[in-house]
């Protein structure tokens, strides 16, 4: 049986201060970085030993993965980073305060532009300072698949090539794949692995570096799931 590790990024500055980050690339907060190297100190203590890594193109994801596994004793593990598991954009409500927001728009509009499957938020330009299009990480791509806002739905659409391209072979190969990224795009990859709903994912969280372990057989049906 293959194992499968998912671990969100331990809390960031811009989680500490309320802020909506997206793809913003902020960093990790003191406490972000115990969680990332409690994470990794439970995945030692349970044993899990990996084979390959995958991880985001943002710090805060990348930063969390090396804490895990430096901790567990596993920082050697190849590891690739890849944009199509970053978190989802959320537009031009990238850097605002949430509190702020919700005075703005509205308590409802800012929880459904937050936990629905298929609302964008508003788009943000790509003349905007703070737009993927001006980051240097993301020159290669097609200017026209750089998101100037997502929901989970365009979220889970643009992991889904990235696990079938890549995270499914090494499982199914027998190798223990641990994913360090970001709540909804490892909340699109849940959904994706465990057939949920557009209503039943509503429900999901991902608490901040806890690491949750899927135990997968030959065809990758879950045969369990653990939150350590």
């Amino acid at each position: 049986m293959a194992k499968l590790v998912f671990i969100r990024h331990g809390q960031s500055e811009w989680n500490l201060k309320n802020l909506f980050t997206g793809w913003a690339d902020v960093n990790l907060s003191e406490q972000g970085v115990e969680e990332a190297k409690a994470a990794g100190k439970k995945l030692k203590e349970a044993g899990i030993e990996f084979d390959q890594a995958y991880t985001s193109v943002l710090t805060r994801a990348i930063k969390t993965l090396h804490f895990a596994l430096e901790e567990s004793g596993q920082l050697w593990v190849p590891e690739t980073k890849s944009w199509r598991l970053n978190e989802r954009h959320y537009g031009a409500l990238q850097g605002k305060n949430k509190a702020e927001a919700a005075e703005q728009y509205g308590d409802e509009q800012v929880h459904i532009w937050r936990r629905s499957y298929d609302v964008l938020p508003p788009l943000m330009s790509a003349d905007d300072e703070g737009s993927a299009a001006n980051d240097r990480r993301y020159a290669n791509l097609d200017p026209r698949i750089v998101p100037g806002g997502e929901n989970l739905k365009v979220t889970l659409e643009r992991a889904i090539p990235f696990w079938e391209d890549h995270i499914a072979p090494d499982l199914l190969a027998g190798k223990n794949v641990i994913v360090a990224a970001h709540g909804n795009s490892l909340r699109a990859l849940t959904k994706y692995i465990e057939n949920l709903s557009d209503e039943e994912i509503m429900d999901v969280e991902m608490a901040t570096g806890q690491p949750v372990v899927y135990d997968l057989d030959d065809k990758l049906n879950i045969v369990s799931k653990t939150k350590l």
